[in-house]
């Protein structure tokens, strides 16, 4: 379902993990791939990207690459390294947001998505 960017906090992984979702993670299976690559991951295994990385937006929406099933951008990490992984499973828990083909991007008092066509 999902696939942790590299800069996505390991608690953060872990949490969602606990909580009953299938979470892939760049650190742990190939650290050190260009953003480019983990789009191609992600659209290959239909998983959301989680990241702290603004720059899958520009790659989305201003060159046009490759686009992967969704992007959850983190706008902030917060103090606790579960922040992110907390943040997302309260946000699956409202059902209200739909993820596929969107770039979401989470503040810490509001969500944002901006759709782009597959």
């Amino acid at each position: 379902m999902f696939l942790a960017n590299e800069n996505f906090p390991k608690p953060s992984t872990i949490k969602l993990r606990t909580n009953g979702y299938d979470v892939k993670s760049i650190q742990e299976d190939s650290p050190g791939i260009s953003d480019s690559e983990v789009i191609k991951i992600a659209s290959e295994l239909n998983l959301i990207i989680l990241t702290f990385d603004s720059d899958y937006g520009e790659l989305i929406f201003k060159y046009a690459k490759e686009t992967p099933p969704a992007v959850i951008f983190f706008r902030e990490k917060g103090y606790d390294p579960e922040f992110a992984g907390a943040a997302l499973l309260s946000l699956l828990k409202s059902k209200s947001l739909i993820f596929s083909n969107a770039f979401t991007v989470i503040e810490s008092n509001n969500v944002r998505q901006r759709f782009y066509k597959k």
